[in-house]
């Protein structure tokens, strides 16, 4: 048996994780389902996703403040419009970041929210189209949602 959170090796019947002192509800799981070996991965590549679209989005918002130059021919409402598309980026990325942590968690409620990130990433090529396939492949099957509800902790 091997702890879902960091992977190290359980032996016999423990209620904590040797290698990270996580403490289990339940006995750890095995490595035979799909889901188990990938939400972690998967957790953190929403987390990093994030991180990246909130760079974006800081970078567009302070590109709409300051005067560069640039906003010098165009409408006033441009630097306006700039920044909040800018905030509404940040948003989405700080909702991103919300469903990465809950899949590295094992929340009941991630599970959803991914899919759902994970069909909007589609449009966003090539990482968000990357990383929306493999969300709908480890989280989408019938199959998949049992198995994650076996895993999930109570919100």
């Amino acid at each position: 048996m091997f702890c879902d959170r960091c992977g190290a090796q359980v032996g016999g019947p423990a209620n904590f994780c040797p290698g990270c002192g996580r403490t289990f509800t339940t006995a750890p799981l095995s490595t035979g389902s799909r889901v188990l070996t990938h939400v972690r991965t998967l957790g953190i590549l929403w987390l990093v996703y994030a991180a990246v679209r909130l760079m974006e989005s800081l970078a567009l918002t302070t590109f709409a403040h300051y005067e560069w130059g640039f906003f010098d021919r165009m409408p006033l409402f441009v630097p306006g419009l700039i920044h909040a598309a800018g905030r509404i980026s940040m948003l989405f990325s700080f909702v991103i970041g919300l469903a990465g942590w809950g899949l590295l968690e094992r929340r009941p409620w991630a599970r959803t929210l991914a899919i759902v990130l994970g069909i909007l990433a589609l449009f966003k090529f090539p990482v968000g189209t990357a990383l929306g396939i493999y969300t709908l492949w480890v989280l989408a099957p019938a199959r998949s949602e049992a198995e994650y509800r076996s895993v999930q902790r109570a919100a």
